[in-house]
């Protein structure tokens, strides 16, 4: 059994502690395992109320997923990385649709795999230190974990803004956004945790506890961003966007330059396609197909080398901009797994 994941039962609480500090708690294939079994159990256990998520020691709640793990099983046969996303998304899956309350504690980093964790969970509780962010875009994968679902359904445009340049948003801005429930300060979050553990009215206690989050950037973006970011295709955005003339723009604009273009087409496709998905397991296959063909792309590869193996920060994409990006290369990464070879939720 995994020591990089600590669960335990407190009172009629069950807890979930994510524990690789130096990853900052990025998930692998045993902690999901650990976690899928850890639900399993909680759910089946009359004295569990419900189930906290949060972090052990270090800073951040969870800052992704074993991306190292991910790029050399894409350089080989990708069996490695396929299991690891099989087991992933039905820990999100399982989260998704679980019988029992859930709470994650989004203190700190809360990226990637920490937002799969995160926003299935009936209550999402942010801090002042929360940096929540789907970067994805960055090192040539595409926002997973059921981003296509939840981005696709933030309201206007927010959604696509934030896959496709993995902004970074605060505790406040999660909160009005609504992907956070609460906001508190982080201090306070183990009383909080405590205060649970013989209570059923998760509720009333976060109530008690909150308390009033600074003014949201992202409420004064928006117009920005309901203008710049609804383009038909990820080069009307970029173009709408370089044609501005404002700071804002200005910055995004050189931000969007530093992403994958494939990478950036997957997510737009991914978001426009996650919006019209019957449920969320549809979504979770769809996305699987997806993962299993990005791993093995040039700028997954390429952008796992440049930024975390040599840390060079400098990618080369290929292609190198969105209009080099063909139907053809979209519609191979989003094809159906053959059969028998695709995701399925148990």
């Amino acid at each position: 059994m995994t020591t990089d994941v600590i669960i335990d039962k407190q009172g009629r609480l069950g807890r979930i502690r994510l524990n690789r500090p130096k990853a900052i708690h990025a998930l692998n294939h045993a902690m999901c395992v650990a976690i899928l079994g850890a639900l399993a159990e909680f759910a089946g256990d009359d004295d569990i109320a419900a189930v906290v998520f949060d972090h052990a020691e270090g800073r951040g709640f969870c800052a992704g997923g074993d991306i190292r793990m991910l790029a050399e099983s894409g350089q080989g046969d990708g069996s490695e990385a396929r299991a690891f996303f099989h087991a992933e998304y039905r820990m999100n899956h399982a989260l998704f649709t679980y019988p029992k309350p859930t709470m994650a504690i989004m203190d700190g980093i809360t990226m990637g795999g920490g937002v799969g964790i995160s926003l299935p969970c009936r209550y999402r509780v942010a801090t002042q230190n929360t940096r929540f962010a789907m970067p994805e875009t960055g090192i040539g994968l595409f926002p997973d974990v059921g981003g296509g679902w939840y981005l696709s359904r933030l309201g206007g445009h927010v959604g696509m803004y934030l896959a496709l340049t993995g902004a970074r948003l605060d505790g406040a801005e999660c909160l009005a956004l609504g992907l956070a429930t609460h906001y508190m300060a982080a201090e306070v979050v183990p009383g909080a945790i405590d205060a649970l553990h013989d209570s059923t009215d998760i509720f009333a206690t976060l109530k008690s506890l909150g308390v009033g989050a600074p003014i949201a950037r992202i409420v004064e973006e928006r117009t920005h961003i309901e203008r710049l970011f609804g383009g038909e295709s990820v080069a009307a955005i970029i173009a709408a966007i370089e044609a501005d003339g404002t700071d804002w723009a200005a910055k995004q604009a050189a931000t969007l330059r530093t992403k994958s273009p494939l990478s950036m087409a997957v997510a737009f496709r991914q978001l426009r396609e996650g919006g019209a998905m019957p449920d969320f397991a549809t979504e979770m296959a769809h996305e699987y197909a997806i993962g299993a063909r990005m791993v093995h792309t040039h700028d997954f590869i390429e952008g796992v080398r440049a930024l975390i193996v040599d840390k060079d920060n400098a990618p080369v994409w290929d292609p190198a901009t969105p209009e080099g990006v063909s139907d053809a290369m979209l519609d191979a990464i989003f094809a159906a797994m053959p059969e028998g070879a695709g995701w399925t939720p148990s």
